[in-house]
C-alpha cells in the first residue's frame, strides 16, 4: 500500500474516532460498522471478503455484524477468519434465529455461533427478529448468556415502536442496548416514531443496508440529481453522501457492507463528511421525512 493510501487510512481511522455512537452501557462504538450479509457464500470471493473486513478493521470499523442465518453459518466462519489474531480490535455482533431464542436453544445456538467464529465470547447478541417465542423468555436467555459471560450485552433487531414498548415494560427489557432495522435516504419510517422512542430513551438505531441494498431505490441513490450536486460539493460519490446522512447525528450505527477496498475505503471516508443544515433541508425536500406511521421496512 502507496504512502497515500496510508495517509488515507490514518484520516478516515481519525474521523471514526470522532464520530461516535454511545450504549447505553457507556460504550463508544465507531458510527460506521461492517455488515455480512451474503459474504461467506461465495468460494471464490472469499479471500477478498476476508481482506475487506481486515481493512474495514484497520481503519476503525471495528463493528462487525453477522447472524447465524447469513449462508447457514457461512459468514460466521469468514468472519471467524477475519478477524483471527485481531479479536481484540473488534467489537462482534450476532444475531440468533427468533426460533432458537427459547430458554431451550439458545445456549446452544449462541455456542455454535461462537464455534464458527472462533471466539469464547460476542460483545453483542441479537434477536433477529421477533417470532412466537415470548419476549420474556428470551430475555431471561440472554441474561443468562450474559451472566455466563458468552456474551456481554444484547439486543434486538427488526422491532417497530409498539414492539420496543413491550420490551421495555418486560422484566430486564431495559438491558436492551439496540435495535437494528432498516434504514436510509429511501426508508425513513422509523423517522416518524421509531427512532425518537429511541432518541428518547437513550438507546442507538443499528442500521442494516444504510446504502439501499440493490433495486430501484439504490439506483436514485445514485443519480438524483440533489445528491450527485451535494457530492460534487464535497468531491465525494453520491452513495457516500447516502451513508453521511445516515449517520448525521450521534445515535445511529451504519454497517454497509462491502467486498471491495475500494468500496471499505468509501465507507470510511464518509465519517469524514460533515453534512449541513442546509444539505440535510435539500435531501429531506426530495426524500421527504415521513408524515404519519409507516409499518417498519425488512429485507
Amino acid at each position: 500500500m502507496s504512502a497515500r493510501d496510508q495517509e488515507k487510512i490514518s484520516s478516515f481511522k481519525d474521523s471514526l474516532e470522532k464520530r461516535v455512537v454511545t450504549l447505553p452501557d457507556g460504550t463508544f462504538l465507531p458510527s460506521i460498522g461492517q455488515g455480512t450479509w451474503y459474504m461467506g457464500e461465495n468460494p471464490q470471493t472469499k479471500n477478498k471478503e476476508i481482506k475487506a473486513l481486515q481493512l474495514g478493521i484497520e481503519l476503525g470499523m471495528k463493528l462487525i455484524d453477522t447472524a447465524e442465518m447469513y449462508g447457514n453459518g457461512d459468514s460466521e466462519r469468514l468472519v471467524g477468519e477475519a478477524i483471527k489474531g485481531r479479536r481484540d480490535k473488534v467489537f462482534l455482533v450476532s444475531k440468533v434465529y427468533p426460533h432458537h431464542a427459547g430458554l431451550d436453544s439458545i445456549e446452544t445456538a449462541c455456542e455454535n455461533s461462537l464455534k464458527r467464529l472462533g471466539t469464547d465470547h460476542l460483545d453483542l447478541y441479537l434477536l433477529h427478529w421477533r417470532g412466537r417465542v415470548p419476549l420474556a423468555e428470551t430475555i431471561e436467555g440472554m441474561e443468562r448468556l450474559r451472566k455466563d459471560g458468552k456474551i456481554v450485552r444484547w439486543g434486538v433487531s427488526n422491532f417497530d415502536t409498539d414492539d420496543m414498548k413491550e420490551l421495555w415494560n418486560t422484566a430486564n427489557g431495559k438491558k436492551c442496548v439496540t435495535n437494528q432495522v432498516l434504514y436510509h435516504l429511501g426508508s425513513r419510517g422509523i423517522d416518524y416514531d421509531l427512532l425518537p422512542w429511541h432518541q428518547e430513551h437513550n438507546m442507538p438505531i443499528m442500521a442494516y443496508s444504510p446504502l439501499a441494498q440493490g433495486g430501484s431505490l439504490r439506483r436514485q441513490l445514485l443519480s438524483d440529481p440533489t445528491i450527485i450536486e451535494i457530492a460534487e460539493k464535497y468531491n465525494v460519490q453520491p452513495l457516500q453522501i447516502a451513508l453521511a446522512w445516515t449517520i448525521r447525528s450521534n445515535n445511529v450505527i451504519a454497517i454497509p457492507k462491502a467486498v471491495k477496498e475500494e468500496h471499505v475505503l468509501a465507507n470510511a471516508q464518509a465519517a469524514t463528511i460533515q453534512l449541513t443544515i442546509e444539505d440535510l433541508n435539500r435531501l429531506d425536500e426530495v426524500f421527504p421525512k415521513p408524515t404519519r406511521k409507516i409499518p417498519l421496512d425488512i429485507i
